[in-house]
């Protein structure tokens, strides 16, 4: 078989003269082509005289795995790996498994992996060994075979009678024993007392390159019953806690209490020690990844979205990592670039970088003048003061009574690369490579400032200041030029008057880009700034043809820029209820969310009296328009509502979980969720959103916003908020969404005052399928929409801690194996219930569902 493929290479390749044997070709080629088909979709094992090279695969029997040589980059090396086939994980190509890791081919055709003396083995193009199972056994090659499993095991199995395909004896070698970066069910993660082999996950070097990285997960060896992940096999950063085996979770994972998928398992005998798990719906895929990154990732693949769902990963942050950015690099756990290099440094490898691979850190641009104390032109290297939340590891104390000597110890050791001096701990200096810089720590640090020794050269393009070159001074004037530079870089851009009457105005001279952010510094997110007279003309100066709707903001309208861009421009109206504070809030925080489900910010315009925002145009405008028009709600089939509200439920949960800045939307409802060309949702309007800290679960406030049917009984009546806040605003939107229903037309019924005291009406009579609506009630998968139905009533309960997270409802959209809790009687659902709501807010005025305003006062 191989001689053919290679004979077919030789053809397709050669100059060969196919006008006189064009018959000869074709037939070969057509062979070649049958043969390869035949092995790539029949075939699930190797056997003693099969081998397979090119771009010949074997897939599992059920069609759930397939193996052979992938090329995971731009770069020319290949590998043998394991992946889910496309007919399971469509669109992507998952990479669970990797053999020749560490050994890569250059020509998958001219290499084989076939049986060889016992033993699956991966020849290279000059037919030299780079990977094997390694047994010792006695046994022939023809009665040994390799079969892919539908579990994602590859086991090396003896062959039954007559050496026939067979499957049921013990395996001789399996890939489930000798994991590399991801965990399959069914896996172990441990340590064999007998064999000494650990199971051990260890990540990609980067994700072009499957060589083993920096990140490994492993069972603690100290014998702790838990998970710890080591950087380089020696510095552990992460632990899971202990396993607890009557709530079968690790201390210090909470996400494992939403466990509606795993079923985990811990063994310990006088043989082995490890963790396994298996998952209650077979039909889910659903692994666990050591990252690149550095971080345990729990993914489950949503078909409907078509994509891997993160549904937890740890540790939370990634500054958390050890020493992920490399040597004098610096992490920011709230900047889109987590690493950058410090003042005087540059990438050590650029190339990886792109790659999202830090580990190689920073170089100096400039060697030091150690040993030569000054350089040619007279000037002394020195250091760089920079204002950082965490000192670098491995510090080392000295005993100085001040900042000078700490400084004059560091500067006369060539080794010495950095100091810090606090009147508390005093002294510290570091020698060799900075590890661990944090810049803007969300964990506070101590604050102090890290002085870096740079190169002379490094300092020559800054003048002397007051007309001599003191040292101190120079410190001064690096950090002043260098903020100067930075503004440059922001374009020509200075405040016209100070803050007043709730507005800033500012200066522009025509179209740059400015820098805003929720804590300023280098976290800060570069937004377009357009110029009034730009925005004019594109809008056909804010023409009523061009009007696209209104909204508690203000007027939205189409325009078109110069390139011929469509976007949407939302103008703050001078009767506007809103005001400054709330167009700042929607600037600096949906400038720093990335997400499909969220809309995204283009630029902003802030001029004279104008404050404009420029945001990506959805020519489907809001889900409104479409839910509640008679006429419109038919082109909302099914299958768009509920890919809907799985993208409205990833992009909350996004925005509560795994954005860079945790955020409470308090504004959710369907006139803020825009639909893009296919239909997709985009949710929108963040002028009301509060960013939570990264440890904050609850927050009060006297300053009530939102809209009258969404909001929660806890946060309309006492101002308390949280995540369940939006939990319910999603739940109220869920069941409009299904019924097709708006929430503020029930206010006047006899029975209900809500669509979720409606809904449960007729669900606790078993008429949930009456909820449906009609346009949709006849096509649609009736246990779909039940779950649906079923989901919202468990999102709109009155006690918070009755609603599920996000991540939960994702999982019980998702799965139609997970079994749901059930919902009790819904908040706000007769006028009884209602009561106290009324009596608290008699003097405040509520919106209705189509405009959002501000709540003076909530008591």
């Amino acid at each position: 078989m191989c001689i053919i493929f290679n004979f077919c290479k030789f053809l397709m390749c050669s100059q060969m003269d196919t006008k006189t044997k064009p018959r000869l070709v074709l037939s070969v080629v057509l062979s070649c082509l049958y043969l390869k088909v035949h092995i790539s979709l029949a075939a699930y094992t190797i056997s003693g005289n099969q081998s397979l090279s090119g771009d010949q695969t074997i897939v599992s029997a059920g069609g759930v795995f397939e193996l052979g040589f992938f090329k995971p980059g731009k770069f020319s090396n290949y590998y043998i790996g394991m992946w889910y086939s496309k007919q399971v994980v469509s669109d992507e190509q998952t990479i669970v498994w990797v053999a020749n890791r560490e050994q890569p081919v250059s020509d998958s055709f001219s290499s084989v992996l076939r049986i060889s003396d016992g033993n699956l083995v991966l020849f290279n193009e000059s037919q030299s060994p780079v990977w094997s199972t390694n047994l010792t056994i006695t046994t022939t090659t023809g009665c040994i075979e390799a079969v892919l499993l539908d579990t994602g095991n590859l086991v090396l199995l003896r062959a039954g009678g007559g050496c026939s395909t067979s499957t049921t004896s013990e395996p001789l070698w399996q890939s489930l024993d000798h994991p590399t970066h991801t965990w399959l069910p069914g896996g172990r993660i441990g340590f064999n007392n007998i064999t000494k082999q650990s199971q051990i996950l260890t990540s990609w070097k980067n994700s072009e390159d499957p060589a083993p990285g920096l990140f490994s997960l492993e069972l603690d060896p100290n014998g702790s019953n838990s998970y710890i992940i080591l950087w380089n096999r020696s510095r552990q950063y992460w632990t899971s806690g202990s396993w607890n085996e009557s709530s079968h979770m690790f201390s210090l994972v909470p996400e494992m209490r939403v466990n509606y998928t795993y079923n985990y398992s811990y063994i310990t005998n006088e043989n082995e020690s490890y963790f396994t798990y298996s998952l209650y719906d077979p039909k889910i895929m659903s692994i666990f990844v050591m990252h690149t990154s550095g971080k345990i990732q729990k993914l489950t693949w949503l078909e409907t979205s078509r994509q891997w769902n993160l549904f937890w990963s740890q540790p939370r942050k990634q500054c958390a990592v050890h020493a992920f950015c490399g040597a004098f690099g610096s992490c920011n756990d709230k900047s889109g670039l987590f690493c950058n290099c410090l003042m005087g440094f540059e990438p050590t490898s650029p190339t990886d970088w792109v790659l999202q691979d830090y580990s190689d850190g920073c170089s100096r641009k400039t060697s030091l003048q150690c040993g030569n104390s000054m350089s040619v032109n007279g000037t002394e290297d020195w250091f760089l003061g920079v204002q950082t939340m965490s000192m670098p590891e491995n510090n080392q104390s000295v005993e100085v009574g001040s900042i000078e000597k700490c400084g004059s110890i560091c500067l006369s050791n060539c080794s010495c690369t950095a100091y810090a001096y606090d009147s508390n701990t005093g002294c510290s200096i570091w020698t060799g490579d900075l590890l661990g810089v944090q810049e803007h720590a969300a964990d506070g640090g101590d604050g102090r400032t890290l002085y870096i020794r740079l190169a002379a050269s490094e300092f020559m393009y800054l003048k002397s200041v007051n007309g001599h070159t003191d040292k101190r001074s120079l410190i001064i004037a690096i950090v002043s030029a260098t903020a100067g530079l930075l503004i440059m870089n922001f374009g020509n851009f200075v405040w016209k008057k100070t803050l007043g009457k709730g507005r800033e105005h500012w200066w522009k001279n025509g179209d740059t880009k400015v820098n805003y952010g929720a804590g300023g510094g280098k976290d800060d997110t570069e937004v377009p700034l357009f110029s009034l007279r730009s925005i004019l003309a594109a809008t056909n100066n804010f023409s009523e043809a061009n009007k696209l709707g209104e909204g508690g903001f203000g007027p939205v309208y189409k325009g078109i820029l110069p390139e011929n861009q469509e976007v949407a421009i939302k103008r703050l109206s001078k009767k506007s209820g809103q005001g400054h504070q709330e167009f700042m809030n929607e600037l600096k925080l949906i400038a720093k969310l990335q997400h499909t489900n969220l809309v995204r910010l283009l630029g902003c315009c802030i001029e004279e009296e104008e404050m404009i925002l420029i945001y990506e145009f959805m020519p489907n405008r809001s889900l409104d328009k479409f839910l509640f028009d008679p006429s419109e709600k038919k082109k909302l089939d099914w299958g768009r509502r509920f890919k809907i509200i799985e993208g409205i439920a990833q992009g909350v949960l996004y925005i509560h979980k795994y954005s860079r800045l945790k955020i409470i939307h308090r504004d959710l409802k369907a006139s803020n969720v825009l639909l893009d060309g296919s239909m997709s949702p985009k949710i929108a309007d963040f002028g009301m959103a509060r960013i939570f800290g990264t440890n904050q679960t609850e927050a009060d406030t006297k300053r009530v916003v939102g809209t009258y049917g969404y909001m929660s009984p806890e946060y309309a009546l006492y101002g308390h908020f949280s995540e369940k806040l939006d939990v319910f605003s999603f739940g109220v939107l869920l069941l409009e969404i299904v019924s097709g229903k708006k929430n503020a037309s029930f206010r006047h019924f006899e029975h209900s005052v809500t669509i979720s005291g409606w809904a449960w009406e007729l669900w606790k009579d078993s008429r949930g399928m009456e909820v449906i609506d009609e346009a949709v009630r006849e096509t649609c998968p009736p246990h779909e929409a039940l779950r649906c139905i079923h989901v919202g009533l468990l999102c709109v309960q009155e006690a918070p801690a009755d609603r599920p997270t996000m991540s939960s409802v994702i999982l019980m959209l998702a799965s139609e194996a997970t079994s749901l809790p059930p919902t009790k009687e819904p908040a706000f659902s007769t006028h009884r219930n209602s009561s106290a709501a009324g009596s608290s807010s008699q003097t405040s005025n509520y919106s209705n569902n189509s405009v959002t305003i501000t709540i003076p006062e909530a008591r």
